[in-house]
């Protein structure tokens, strides 16, 4: 277990000296008596080697893209280059601020023009709006377009939107945020939409339907302008959840195949690390018919001048964020577009098929997958084997892969897989890294076997052991106290 900062700590130890500063004792006269300490601050007393050793140790403990693979299924976390962290903190961009007037702000707003613009040409949509600043926020979004859509031609009884079972979580929560009731449309056997039961549930109250493609089982769903044909055929509107878009880059055009909306998860496909829950962005892009109802203001581009355009604020659903998206991360996605190209991103996503479909390949004698047939990115094994013949679950398996250096994908999800296990390894992995870790995974289907215990107790090596989760969530109690 690592020292804590105060252990570290030595009397009289200096990192920094600082000159004394005149202005002190003024400083003090000005605070009133209540507000100052009786007694000095309990500070550790640590040089800098001591400061950095001991931050460096911790973040070793941690677990990185940079140290290890990290296939969380439908998070694509992947490798982002650094040459985009350099660009993005160079005062050009770093120094700007919102309320400048939008004169002094051409360079920034031509970036921003320039990635709608690309955004709509990979997706296949006529307009992108890059205000949303996470891919949930871009959901929520996008139905709210659907709904000004349809009030705005008078359809107040369209009151709901249909999602299939295999959906991420945030999609029923985005629809009912914006006033929809939620439909559930199973899954058939091929782990796609069942079209028969599709059509049996549409009727003239559907707003919408709510779909990931390729689906969080890794799956394309091959019926998608079938989907379309009969969503668009009682004027209900078709949304992609762009999340899982990293397979489709420079294949498919969303837009072009029957969706209406999409939003695009930034800080996946398009390069920023968001490891722990953030930085993120998700814009959305539209068909045609959808424009007059994207957030305000617009980037626009008129006789080579850029502008903020507030023209269609009478139609549009307003801002969604106070100002014009997370733009650190937008700029970030415009130079990992524009050092790519169009090539280069369809070889982003042909070598994450090719890697996910490599992976599947070895694990399938070891693990039972329910779905073998050719998958996108991602695809989901499970522990049910393991689970019925030694008692060991996914939750076991998981917890084990931490003690052989990986960390674990997203496991019990998709829910309609029993003991899931969803791994999307993407496409800046080399083979030497997927033989690792399909080795360590066939090691540990066989200490399933051999020593079910061993993974029952598992992890044995990290810093922290396997927590209780119901007693975390039920007895929260805080470590640190602070001391005045």
């Amino acid at each position: 277990m690592s020292k804590t900062i105060f252990e570290h700590s030595s009397t009289g130890r200096k990192g920094v000296c600082l000159p004394p500063r005149e202005f002190d004792t003024a400083l003090e006269s000005l605070i009133p008596e209540k507000y100052l300490r009786k007694n000095a601050a309990r500070l550790p007393e640590l040089s800098e080697l001591d400061v950095m050793r001991h931050y460096i140790e911790l973040s070793h403990k941690n677990h990185f893209i940079e140290k290890g693979l990290y296939p969380l299924g439908s998070c694509t976390m992947k490798y982002n280059p650094k040459i985009h962290e350099s660009l993005v903190r160079h005062t050009c961009f770093a120094n700007l601020h919102p309320y400048q007037h939008e004169s002094t702000l051409q360079g920034a707003l031509e970036l921003l023009y320039e990635l709608q613009e690309d955004l709509a040409e990979i997706s296949g949509m006529a307009k992108v709006t890059l205000q949303p600043v996470a891919g949930a926020q871009g959901e929520f979004t996008g139905i709210k377009i659907i709904s000004a859509y349809h009030k705005a031609k008078g359809n107040t009884h369209k009151t709901k939107i249909i999602i299939p079972d295999s959906a991420h979580g945030t999609n029923p929560a985005s629809c009912n945020l914006v006033g929809f009731d939620v439909v559930e449309l199973k899954s058939d056997a091929d782990g796609r939409c069942d079209l028969a039961r599709l059509k049996e549930i549409v009727d003239e109250n559907t707003a919408g339907f709510m779909l990931t493609n390729p689906n969080t089982l890794g799956l394309f769903e091959t019926q998608i302008e079938q989907i379309a044909e009969i969503l668009h055929s009682v004027d209900a509107l078709i949304y992609m959840d762009g999340a899982n878009l990293n397979a489709l880059l420079g294949i498919v055009q969303p837009g072009k195949i029957g969706f209406d909306v999409i939003h695009f998860n930034l800080h996946k496909t398009f390069s920023t690390p968001h490891g722990g829950g953030g930085p993120g962005a998700g814009p959305v892009g539209v068909a045609e018919k959808l424009i007059p109802y994207l957030p305000v203001p617009m980037v626009t581009k008129q006789d080579g001048v850029y502008h903020l355009d507030y023209s269609n604020e009478s139609t549009s659903i307003g801002k969604v964020h106070g100002f014009y998206g997370n733009f650190a991360v937008l700029v970030r996605a415009y130079i990992y577009i524009k050092m790519l190209g169009a090539k280069g991103l369809r070889r982003i996503s042909e070598n994450a098929i090719i890697n996910a479909n490599y992976l599947m390949a070895i694990l399938k004698d070891y693990y039972h997958i329910q779905h073998l047939e050719p998958c996108m990115h991602e695809f989901v094994a499970d522990g049910t084997m393991q689970k019925k013949e030694n008692g060991v679950s996914t939750l076991d398996i998981a917890k084990r892969l931490l003690d052989k250096g990986f960390h674990a994908p997203t496991i019990y999800f998709p829910l309609i897989i029993p003991e899931a296990m969803m791994i999307e390894p993407t496409e800046t992995e080399s083979i030497e890294s997927l033989d690792a870790f399909a080795e360590a995974m066939i090691e540990i289907a066989q200490e399933a076997k051999e020593n079910p215990e061993l993974l029952h107790e598992a992890p044995l090596t990290t810093p922290v052991r396997r927590v209780d989760d119901v007693r975390a969530v039920k007895m929260l109690d805080p470590i640190f106290k602070i001391e005045n």
